[in-house]
């Protein structure tokens, strides 16, 4: 008998360790009525063959930290629950064969001290005497963690599972989800048969968990959400029993592209290499339990041969199993949590990229805290599925997309790589015009943007590098256009939603913590805040008329921005649309602009017509536009936007005429390298649905003496009690290091945080950087009375640290 409950308050699908993870969090934060649905059996997707590695350092600092979390649940599940989860802290080490790899590791050994993660930077020698069987011929370094370690897949599982089960949640094996009703944007319930067909039923639920796994986007689409995932084989061997082997610590040469694991006196030996095969194009067999794919020897062959001269032992074991299972992959590598954003009570566990064992924990940790808080219990924007856009669901793409993502997971992580698969989706109506011009293309979203331009005679691509990269001197000149000249570039992939009705006010003024009851033409910078006064979105507002508003979003989160507006629509009288193909945008930025604006339009581009913060509709050409007079770069210039039909008229007639100024054609990375020397934030980095929107320096954005906003209370509030951090921003005093992000920052010689962001400042000569300093109870003067080092691989660099924007703080370049 299956005896499954007609009512839940959740119903989760799938019984993987992610599925388990999810159910044993939410029963312990308290909940009842939880059911979780496996297929099968639990494990008998992916965990079940998953190589059990459970390391702590990830790439952001709440990766990390749900990493982290995850080691410490595992080292206490055993005796929570009685079940042998095999988890041991052995320690880890990951080696560099390279220069380049070995600022990349030593960078996130001082990343990860930032996150209070042990670890320590290791000598080749140090690495040998860890690693006793490793050929250090041409090792440059290693990273060591102690803590790191290893566990049983299934065992975890089950044990989260028990847990789940001995605090009162149904946990059904051999159920399959065949169907789920849908009411509007909400879940009512899953129709389910049992394995032999012999029974079925309805579950009526107030909200599902897809943690389907490798079948995730099959049930997304079930339920009406985008879920983007594709399964890829991956492979390992098991020697035979090694004589006097011993426990070691798990070693990573991702030069290599190669892991090692001891287990029980054997080695395993895994590979993510760099060109991958997707697997389950056609649809995963229904009887799929516990399979196996079919050896491709000749496709692990070249890891192998490089392995068995790492590890010499390996070439004298015989090979006792040749592995291949499928793993599912995303488009970015990132995995998919959160509630999904076409519906209102479907949420998301999926897509762990082979990682699923070491994020489990977490992953369902965070879920649970999200889905019984109803917000983000931290900055989740790595993972959050509502930054998936509609088209990366598309087959042909994901197919494509994880032939490169998996092998990317032991690739170089180079600062601004881009991915080479499923490119040129989407495309501004300028694109072809900047390609013929140099323009070297990076993919945000799908979105092709001209990141920088090459000379001529440049080979217009990326040479890649943790020093200073082929396009440096390329993003300086265009910056020093934008502070001295004129320079132009392409914000089409901006998103634009036009937000339409009689509440039109009503709703801004309430979704927003800015003023909205303004003149038509005025231009609002806003942020949306949740009840903790987080940000979770930064946009600029433009009223269009007395009952319509165009918000202007980043690229990257149009989706969500749209989606938190559509979430506290309530009953305002309001349409919501996303237009953002319908116009380009041309940026027209630095002292000449109004000379340029003057020479292709007969409209008064002067103070006194077109101040700071206004727009107007506009002749351009033989065409028509509307100008928006704001800026991202820090000077005087207007965001032109044009009908997409128009568009290519505009950039030749803007081009032309800007050629007589010296007009220099710029992209993305100069808008970057300005707004840093300018202290504007960086939505996901600088500010997110952590961060308060008093303590990143906002304030002036929000407008508490108006009618009651999402977040107004927590504005007050903190205005009361004070501020616990404050963003700061940084200038290193060597011109020669370069910054990225999540350095750790040192205040008076002691760790006291890490730089949500950084870029090199070329008009100020430095690289430069924002993030946030711990300072309860002070005053500006005592935060800035300290002394600031960076911890640049492993070097500390003296710092310059300033709580106002350190170019042009008084905003008077941008008024002229």
């Amino acid at each position: 008998m299956a005896d499954l409950p007609n009512k839940a308050r959740v119903v989760i699908i799938g019984g993987g360790v992610v599925g388990c993870s999810v159910a044993y969090h939410l029963t312990k934060k308290g909940w009842k009525d939880v059911v979780l649905l496996e297929r099968k059996q639990l494990t008998s997707g992916t965990t079940w063959h998953a190589a059990g590695l459970i390391a702590q350092l990830r790439a952001t600092a709440n990766m990390t930290k749900l990493a982290k979390y995850s080691q410490e649940l595992y080292g206490d599940l055993e005796a929570e629950t009685g079940v042998a989860t095999g988890f041991k802290r052995c320690g880890s080490i990951t080696v560099a064969l390279t220069e380049e790899r070995k600022e990349e590791i030593f960078r996130q050994a001082a990343m990860a001290r930032a996150f209070g993660v042990e670890v320590e930077e290791i000598s080749p020698a140090e690495v040998k005497a860890k690693y006793e069987h490793l050929n250090i011929d041409d090792v440059t370094a290693g990273v060591y963690l102690p803590l790191d370690g290893q566990g049983d897949p299934a065992n975890i599982a089950l044990a989260l599972a028990k847990g789940a089960r001995q605090r009162g949640a149904v946990v059904k094996e051999r159920i399959k989800v065949t169907n789920i009703a849908k009411q509007g944007r909400k879940v009512t319930g899953v129709d389910w048969i049992s394995d032999d067909g012999a029974e079925q039923g309805h579950i009526e639920c107030d909200m599902i968990v897809n943690c389907a796994g490798m079948w995730g986007h099959e049930v997304g689409r079930m339920a009406g959400v985008n879920v983007p995932l594709q399964a890829c084989e991956h492979f390992y061997i098991v020697t035979e029993a090694i004589q006097g082997l011993t426990q070691m610590p798990v070693l990573r040469v991702p030069d290599e592209c190669a892991y090692y694991k001891e287990d029980a006196g054997k080695i395993l030996l895994g590979a993510f290499e760099p060109k991958s095969k997707p697997w389950g194009m056609n649809g995963i067999s229904d009887s799929f339990e516990f399979d196996q794919l079919p050896e491709d020897f000749d496709h692990f062959e070249p890891i192998l041969e490089a392995a068995c001269n790492r590890v010499p032992m390996l070439g004298e074991a015989g090979i006792h199993t040749f592995f291949n299972g499928p793993e599912s992959f995303t488009p970015d590598d990132a995995y998919h949590l959160g509630l999904a954003p076409e519906m209102d009570n479907v949420w998301v566990a999926a897509g762990f990229n082979s990682i699923g064992i070491q994020s489990a924990g977490g992953a369902g940790m965070a879920l649970a805290e999200w889905m019984d808080d109803g917000e983000k219990p931290f900055d989740l924007g790595d993972v959050d599925i509502s930054r998936m856009q509609p088209f990366q669901g598309n087959k042909s793409y994901l197919v494509e997309r994880a032939s490169e993502t998996l092998g990317l997971l032991y690739a170089d992580h180079f600062p601004y790589r881009q991915k080479a698969t499923s490119r040129g989706v989407r495309r501004t109506p300028f694109h072809e015009h900047l390609k013929g011009q140099g323009g070297v293309f990076g993919e945000l979203a799908g979105w092709e943007r001209a990141n920088w331009f090459a000379r001529d005679g440049q080979k217009a691509e990326y040479e890649y590098s943790w020093k200073r990269q082929n396009f440096f001197d390329n993003v300086a000149e265009e910056h020093n256009a934008v502070r001295t000249n004129v320079g132009m570039y392409d914000m089409s992939s901006f998103g634009k939603i036009r937000v339409e009705g009689p509440d039109a006010v009503a709703f801004m003024n309430y979704v927003g913590g800015g003023q909205y009851d303004v003149p038509v033409g005025k231009i609002v910078y806003t942020q949306f805040l949740n009840s903790r006064a987080g940000i979770e979105a930064d946009v600029t507002v433009t009223r269009m008329s007395e009952t319509a508003y165009l918000v202007v979003t980043p690229a990257a989160t149009r989706l969500a921005d749209e989606t938190w507006m559509r979430r506290n629509q309530g009953n305002f009288n309001v349409v919501i649309t996303d237009v953002t193909a319908g116009e380009g945008v041309l940026a027209v930025m630095g002292p000449k602009a109004r000379e340029l604006m003057n020479l292709v339009s007969p409209n008064d581009f002067s103070n006194a017509a077109n101040p700071f913060g206004t727009a107007q509709e506009i002749e351009l050409g033989m065409g028509l536009a509307r100008v928006h007079r704001v800026t991202y770069v820090g000077e005087l210039g207007w965001e032109i936007y044009v009908s997409s039909d128009m568009a290519g008229h505009a950039f030749e007639t803007l081009y032309e005429a800007g050629q007589d100024l010296g007009m220099k054609l710029c992209g993305m990375h100069m808008m970057d390298t300005c707004r840093i020397e300018k202290g504007f934030r960086h939505f996901g980095h600088d500010i997110t649905s952590e961060d308060h929107v008093l303590e990143a320096g906002l304030g002036f954005a929000v407008k508490t003496d108006k009618a009651d906003f999402i977040g107004r209370d927590a504005v007050l509030r903190k205005k009361e009690t004070g501020l616990q951090n404050r963003l700061v921003q940084f200038k290193l005093t060597d011109p020669e290091p370069l910054l990225y992000h999540n350095e750790p920052i040192l205040r008076d010689g002691e760790i006291v945080g890490f730089l949500s962001s950084g870029a090199y400042g070329h008009h100020l000569g430095g690289a430069m950087g924002l993030g946030y300093v711990p300072c309860p109870g002070e005053k500006p003067a005592d935060v800035l009375g300290s002394t600031y080092e960076i911890d640049v691989m492993g070097t500390r660099v003296k710092a310059e640290a300033s709580l106002k924007p350190m170019y042009d703080p008084k905003s008077e370049r941008v008024k002229v």
